[in-house]
């Protein structure tokens, strides 16, 4: 059995590749998040669930309101985000790169808030907005991953990816190291954001974020432009 590549694959083209860099995308933007709009998740929700539980209880450092801003938005994100890919047609490049945009712009007004506001000190408000509009993004991005069909690339969830790994761990079986890749690609995302917003700062994070979602864009914009088996 061939081994994964994950640049170009013949049932799913370089859709693989694209997958990991919105993963590594997800780790970045969760880094940004915790760090500096008040410990919150906007691309993991599991991890969010259970910080309204700690704000709930009264744990300090843990904003209940940017947390179910954030749940709030990821749902409404999914929700948008299945409803425009269901009028893009089957293409799925397409599919993506017009979900992408819409995350781009949503990040681009982010990044514009965090210019003029400093989330981290003096904007509670903006923060909760920054937090919302991210989490909306984020659950674009979820749903459209979903749509894409690759087994664990969802680009935000990794629990299910651990849990498979570990039960198939014995057969290092083709998935094995599309798994490893995943793994891999959050937890660089989330170094790399974490670096940013410590030694430069929150918009540093939000320009990464924006390059490589544009970045994304583009590519995509070129892969289909021509017909292939692996677009639909």
């Amino acid at each position: 059995m061939d081994r994964p590549n994950f640049v170009a694959d013949e049932r799913h083209g370089p859709l693989p590749a694209v997958l990991l860099v919105l993963t590594f995308v997800s780790g970045l933007i969760d880094a940004i998040s915790i760090i500096s709009l008040g410990h919150v998740f906007v691309a993991n929700m599991t991890g969010n669930i259970v910080f309204v539980g700690f704000a709930v209880a009264g744990a300090p450092g843990f904003s209940l309101r940017n947390s179910l801003f954030a749940l709030a938005g990821f749902v409404v994100g999914a929700i948008i985000g299945g409803r425009m890919l269901d009028r893009w047609g089957r293409s799925r490049p397409i599919l993506l790169r017009n979900a992408v945009l819409v995350e781009s712009v949503l990040i681009a007004v982010c990044l514009v808030i965090s210019i003029f506001v400093h989330l981290r000190e003096d904007g509670p408000v903006a923060a909760t907005v920054v937090v919302a509009l991210a989490a909306v993004a984020m659950g674009i991005q979820n749903v459209s991953a979903r749509r894409m069909g690759i087994p664990d690339l969802t680009t935000t969830l990794l629990t299910m990816t651990l849990i498979s790994f570990a039960a198939d761990h014995a057969k290092f079986a083709e998935s094995a190291v599309r798994r490893i890749a995943i793994i891999a690609t959050m937890l660089a995302g989330a170094i790399v954001g974490t670096l940013l917003v410590l030694r430069i700062d929150t918009r540093a994070g939000f320009v990464a974020v924006l390059v490589l979602l544009l970045g994304v864009v583009v590519a995509l914009t070129v892969v289909a432009r021509e017909e292939a088996p692996w677009h639909a």
